[in-house]
């Protein structure tokens, strides 16, 4: 199969059908094999009825309902295990997203050989609320990321090689760095593609910029701190508990010692325990030594962590 098309939606039901006939007619004009795989993320709407719909009108549609609102992570691990095709193409329900860039997108991949290609909406038809934060962000991922040629991590419309999807795990809300999720597990040649951004003709954006963007960065600390420490902990809180203990042990030695000095010299003296430095340096070794043990304590997790992504799955076709 050439391609297969995963699109994660939560109350879509209006644009569906417009955005299957169209994703239908790019892919028969190009005489490509494909799939479509609707993951209908706990929709409260009838998007799960047209999905159904879909079906009876075409093989090429296949379907997966959550019981319950997980997140588009969620729904694009779900969507990616059950992808056949050589390139998988995502992209969003709301028709913002055109399936023309789809041929373009596919020619980059098996062509030119990309791992990983990402759209870049130039121009956006969004609200000042999202577009601002939206830049922040990006500045800062490119910066954390070290994927300095992408202008935009969290763009719905992306091409993946097979092997890339299926050697990444998106979990959480770990969408917006898929890019950096693939550098991380070795597929470095990824691009971008500039792509026309459509009005959202149906409904509204079912994310708000303020919250998005917070969200965003908490998740990009998280992804750097995995990326640098996930499969060793100690590294980073064996470091940090050794230096804090030392100086700690450093700072009462340095108060012992004077005392004594004083004491030997006849100088006038107060007890140790009178002194607000003897306390923080006390405070230092023992924060040293209970970040030493988290550092244990991640390994520990590390090593034996359960199945992240299990979720429930209602129907399936």
């Amino acid at each position: 199969m050439d391609i297969s098309v995963v699109i994660p939606l939560y109350n879509e039901e209006e644009s569906l059908p417009e955005l299957f006939a169209w994703i239908q007619r790019v892919m028969d004009d190009n005489h490509f094999s494909y799939e479509v795989i609707f993951v209908n993320d706990g929709s409260t709407d009838r998007s799960w009825e047209v999905i159904e719909n879909l079906r009876t009108q075409s093989d090429k549609v296949k379907g997966i309902k959550f019981r319950r609102n997980y997140g588009k992570s969620p729904a694009l691990y779900c969507g990616f295990e059950k992808a056949q095709g050589n390139v998988v193409i995502t992209m969003d329900a709301d028709l913002q997203d055109s399936p023309d860039e789809i041929p373009e997108l596919y020619r980059m991949i098996t062509k030119e050989g990309y791992d990983l290609v990402s759209g870049y909406k130039q121009k956006r038809y969004d609200p000042l609320s999202k577009t601002i934060p939206t830049k922040l962000f990006n500045a800062t991922a490119r910066a954390v990321s070290g994927i300095n040629n992408l202008h935009d991590f969290n763009c719905g419309l992306k091409a993946y090689r097979r092997d890339v999807i299926k050697n990444i795990e998106v979990y959480g809300e770990m969408h917006r760095y898929i890019p950096y999720l693939a550098k991380n597990a070795g597929f470095s040649k990824i691009g971008e593609k500039i792509v026309h951004h459509q009005a959202r003709k149906f409904g509204k954006t079912k994310f708000g910029g303020l919250n998005r963007f917070f969200n965003g960065y908490l998740d990009l600390i998280t992804l750097w701190f995995l990326s640098k420490f996930g499969v060793k902990p100690m590294h980073m809180f064996g470091f940090l508990g050794s230096l804090m203990f030392i100086f700690g042990f450093i700072s009462v030695v340095i108060i012992g010692a004077n005392k004594l000095y004083n004491l030997t010299n006849g100088l006038p003296y107060t007890l140790i325990t009178d002194s607000p430095y003897f306390y923080l340096a006390l405070t230092l070794m023992i924060l040293g030594t209970q970040l030493f043990l988290a550092g244990f304590i991640g390994e520990l997790i590390a090593r034996n962590a359960p199945e992240r992504n299990n979720y429930k799955i209602e129907e399936e076709f």
